[in-house]
């Protein structure tokens, strides 16, 4: 038989779809030609391939060798699809039987010596095989990752002269199945070397709790990037489907497999240097960016400010609806990206603006407000939880102030925070409603009626316009400390909160007397020369 039909998968984003190779020996000038859209990666499989076939002892043939990649639109990369070669040729060289690769999907890089090589991307091709109900022929060093996923067949080999053995049914690999690594989360920094800090450990907490977003600002030295590092081990570890999903974006990634850590949540902290690209993914082949990475885990972004503003804006889509979607000339790939976006950042250029013990000598204030600008009031609206983390005096620090107290612990602080519920940000759940209103007006606007809202906004907008202190004019403080009921009349410098929002509110529903009582009196003369009242 001159024709064989072997089984690969190919890579498209977290996608793995099938890919028949098609191996035709005819007659003519002796070739080897490999069709089908192949990067050059691919296309350099025609020289590993003749260089294993002899070094293994197999004869190549001397005769006008076709591989066709079908589907032919589908790009194919990497290196993947040796051993689905070699195997397609011994088939139809007649030196394999012709049903020899019946019901097998095989993956592997082969060295000029015959050898396999792990490839990466195994795990989602494992999960499509899984659900094609093929059988696997993988490289042995593939299968700790494989066999994270149940129910599926696994062959691993070492070399080409093994799978050939099993296929030919001289010598059979043993089936490895539902081999899955009991795993434990790797212990990380724990949260009992964070000293003082106490309204900050709190709202550590409540961010692991609620899987909200936090922004921490203050001086350098205050602990906000130790409190970072220290939020995975306060959460919960990855359940099977969570981690099944982390572990196939690194295998897509490339990065390294560790069976001993796979349910641990990933921790991601690029640098502020970090392109738009690698943040999201991209390439020519889209590949995963650090938000995809950071998936169903934390990415944490020191010295915010400091990143490029049209870096920062790509992450107000994912932040919503927890993917991403690249979008090329010749494909698209989408990512998951459902991660905890944890921030840092210095109240001005020096750091030091309202710290106590060290002045800030060089910026205005004007000059701090201009820095805390650089990000944006889209993404700031994204972020559920802001604090100030001040610094602490050196007293407490360097004075042997160190006791700690029985639940200062990740563990206990994990333990509080158990069976937090699914990622739903609060900002994006006000969004899916509707709402253009941020989650923080969400709490605070019970018992207001819809009609008062609807004539608060344009009272609300000059509420928030440059040169009010908090946003808010005192005419309305006055109108929330008369009319604001006394539950919701708490004017503490919050921003635009609840009391703020009633006051504005309140304004808004001034009577049309009182506002012409407060016009200029030459307008109301023009208006009484005109026959108006």
């Amino acid at each position: 038989m001159s024709f064989a039909t072997t089984y690969c998968r190919a890579a498209l984003g977290i996608d793995a779809p099938l890919v028949s190779v098609e191996t035709h020996l005819a007659n003519g000038l002796p070739a080897f030609n490999i069709v089908g859209l192949p990067e050059k990666a691919v296309q350099e499989s025609r020289d590993r391939v003749r260089s294993a076939l002899l070094n293994s002892g197999f004869e190549f043939p001397a005769r006008r060798i076709t591989v066709n990649l079908a589907p032919a639109d589908l790009p194919k990369q990497g290196s993947r699809f040796d051993l689905a070669i070699a195997v397609g040729i011994l088939v139809a060289g007649g030196q394999l039987p012709d049903d020899a690769a019946a019901g097998y999907e095989m993956v592997g890089e082969l060295s000029l010596a015959g050898a396999l090589r792990e490839v990466t991307g195994v795990l989602p091709l494992a999960l499509a095989s899984r659900n094609a109900g093929a059988r696997l022929l993988l490289p042995a060093g593939n299968l700790a990752e494989a066999g994270l996923v149940d129910g599926i067949e696994l062959y691993p080999a070492e070399h080409l002269l093994g799978v050939s053995a099993h296929l030919a049914g001289e010598q059979r690999i043993t089936p490895a199945s539902g081999v899955r690594a009991d795993s434990t989360p790797v212990a990380g920094p724990d949260l009992r070397d964070v000293y003082g800090q106490a309204l900050a450990r709190r709202a550590l907490e409540v961010t692991a709790a609620g899987r909200h977003n936090l922004l921490m600002m203050g001086p350098p030295g205050s602990g906000k990037s130790m409190l970072a590092n220290r939020l995975p081990g306060i959460l919960p570890p990855l359940d099977d489907d969570e981690a099944l999903a982390t572990a196939a974006l690194r295998s897509i990634a490339g990065l390294a497999f560790d069976p001993a850590g796979w349910r641990t949540r990933p921790f991601r902290a690029p640098h502020h240097t970090a392109s738009g690209v690698a943040l999201v993914g991209g390439g020519g082949t889209p590949k995963p960016g650090e938000i995809s990475l950071a998936h169903n885990g934390v990415l944490f972004l020191d010295e915010l400010p400091e990143f490029d503003p049209r870096v920062l804006e790509v992450l107000r889509e994912p932040l919503e609806s927890g993917r991403i979607l690249i979008s090329r000339a010749a494909r698209q790939a989408e990512f998951p990206a459902d991660f905890q976006l944890i921030a840092a950042m210095n109240p001005c250029p020096c750091g030091h603006a309202g710290d106590a013990e060290r002045a800030c000598a060089d910026c205005s204030p004007e000059r701090a407000a201009r820095y805390q600008r650089r990000i944006s009031g889209p993404l700031r609206d994204r972020i559920d939880i802001q604090i100030e983390v001040p610094a602490l005096p050196h007293v407490e620090l360097l004075g042997g102030i160190r006791r700690h107290a029985a639940d200062s612990s990740s563990a206990s602080a994990r333990r509080r925070t158990s069976t937090p519920p699914k990622r739903t940000s609060t900002a994006r759940s006000a969004r899916s409603r509707g709402s253009t209103r941020s989650a923080r007006w969400e709490v605070r606007d019970e018992g207001v009626p819809p009609a008062t809202r609807r004539e608060a906004r344009p009272a609300v907008r000059r509420a928030r316009s440059p040169g009010r202190r908090a946003g808010v004019s005192h005419r309305a403080r006055r109108v929330v400390q008369r009319r604001a009921p006394p539950e919701r009349a708490d004017l503490r410098h919050d921003g635009l909160r609840g009391a703020v929002l009633a006051g504005a509110r309140a304004a808004a529903r001034s009577s049309s007397a009182e506002r012409q009582r407060a016009a200029p009196t030459r307008h109301r003369r023009r208006r009484r020369r005109r026959g108006g009242r």
